[in-house]
């Protein structure tokens, strides 16, 4: 069966603070139900000073999932390693990991947004050593043993559920990052179809005389919208679409590869691209690929968000063996 996945990043473009509390709610009543039909992951992630409510908090609203569900991994993909006190986090992703009985996954990238940095006060160009010194403390602090961390002796309590340590993937679409993940003997997850860089990440193993392995994006995952009628959900919601469309355009440099990378300036020219997608339930299931699924994206409204869930769950997964 191919991979079903539910995107939430909540963003509400101009959203007031009661509103926002519907959407969350929303997307966790998403999340019940699909843990209760079948799909296989919530995929969540993180960006901070966006102006149309990007979610800041990935590790909270992935707590607040697991409690919404039983089954259904939840992947924060990706949190910004440089931006997170690294013992801190150790000590969150150890809480989380038996309230899920082990299904958070964290994909740790760096990110690619200097202003990110500065609003945190953390200095951009060290952001490679920082990473580094995130995982060596996670992955020390995660066999309970006492250790040397900033000039202090110390332990973390409680020990993770997951053994030996809960799911960690290295992202990026660099070299460095290819290489980072294999000296830490960690998995990679490039963020784009990148085979070149895991056959590099694949050398890097051997010669570290680690083991790995790479989850790599399918050479196509578009972001899904599903409707009865994609040409009207296009003339009424494809503007939501563009409105993320255009937000990634405006973060990304010539430098970053991304498996969301759209050059689109409006809805038409975004139809045609097909980085987004509105297709009927009977089109996603003939795609045959892995299905990324974004009831809200870009402010989408909460009631076709739902229109969309629902029609995935009850006709798509089915068709596809879930």
């Amino acid at each position: 069966m191919p991979v079903t996945v539910v995107r939430f990043d909540l963003v509400a473009p101009g959203a007031p603070p009661d509103a926002l509390s519907d959407r969350y709610r929303a997307a966790l009543g998403m999340a019940g139900y699909a843990d209760e039909h079948g799909i296989t992951t919530v995929q969540t992630e993180e960006h901070h000073g966006a102006e149309n409510n990007w979610l800041p908090s990935p590790f909270v609203f992935a707590g607040a999932v697991l409690g919404a569900t039983r089954r259904i991994t939840v992947t924060v993909s990706a949190a910004i390693g440089p931006l997170h006190d690294p013992l801190r986090l150790a000590e969150d992703i150890a809480v989380l990991d038996p309230l899920g009985g082990g299904r958070v996954v964290t994909v740790a990238g760096i990110g690619y947004r200097p202003e990110e940095y500065a609003m945190f006060g953390v200095d951009w160009r060290r952001r490679g050593r920082l990473q580094d010194e995130l995982l060596e403390t996670l992955l020390t602090a995660w066999t309970g043993e006492e250790f040397a961390y900033r000039g202090r002796r110390v332990r973390l309590t409680p020990r993770p559920y997951t053994h030996p340590h809960p799911p960690l993937l290295v992202g990026g679409s660099s070299k460095a990052a290819a290489r980072r993940a294999a000296r830490f003997g960690l998995p990679f997850f490039p963020s784009a179809h990148l085979p070149e860089l895991a056959a590099y990440y694949r050398e890097r193993l051997a010669a570290y005389g680690t083991e790995g392995w790479t989850l790599m994006p399918a050479a196509e995952t578009p972001l899904l919208h599903l409707a009865e009628d994609p040409d009207r959900a296009w003339a009424e919601y494809g503007g939501h679409l563009l409105h993320e469309a255009r937000t990634y355009a405006s973060w990304q440099t010539d430098g970053i590869r991304s498996a969301v990378r759209s050059a689109a300036t409006t809805v038409a020219e975004l139809r045609a691209e097909g980085v987004y997608r509105i297709l009927t339930p009977e089109q996603c299931v003939a795609q045959g690929l892995d299905t990324l699924l974004h009831p809200l994206a870009g402010g989408m409204p909460v009631e076709e968000g739902w229109r969309s869930l629902r029609l995935f769950g009850e006709r798509v997964v089915p068709a596809l063996g879930g």
